[in-house]
């Protein structure tokens, strides 16, 4: 799709590349893309379009960093028998989990 609009409005390309000065414009049109028929109040957009967006990207990044300590073994996960999977620091790595931030603040 190449489709171009006036400068300083909407470019999109055939990357599909939509540029806009604003982050949070870009946010609210992703959502309005996923969610075509949604109208709200300048208070709804914030708490419930950009907010539940915020969630989802966060629960990814987090999803992975979970895995990337668990990988490690700087934490150890355990699946519990409501099928949810709890985190807690590995206690034999404790010590050494603990100089590394020593030597940050340090």
């Amino acid at each position: 799709m190449l489709c171009c609009f006036q400068k300083g409005m909407l470019n999109v390309n055939n990357d599909l590349l939509i540029t806009d000065k604003s982050q949070i414009g870009n946010k609210i049109l992703a959502y309005l893309v996923e969610n075509p028929k949604a109208q709200d109040t300048l208070e709804g957009i914030v708490e419930w379009w950009l907010l539940e967006r915020e969630i989802k990207f966060e629960t990814a990044r987090v999803k992975e960093a979970l895995a990337d300590l668990v990988a490690r073994g700087l934490i150890i996960e355990k699946k519990r028998s409501n099928s949810q999977i709890h985190y807690r620091i590995n206690p034999g790595m404790f010590k050494e989990i603990q100089e590394l931030f020593k030597q940050k603040v340090g």
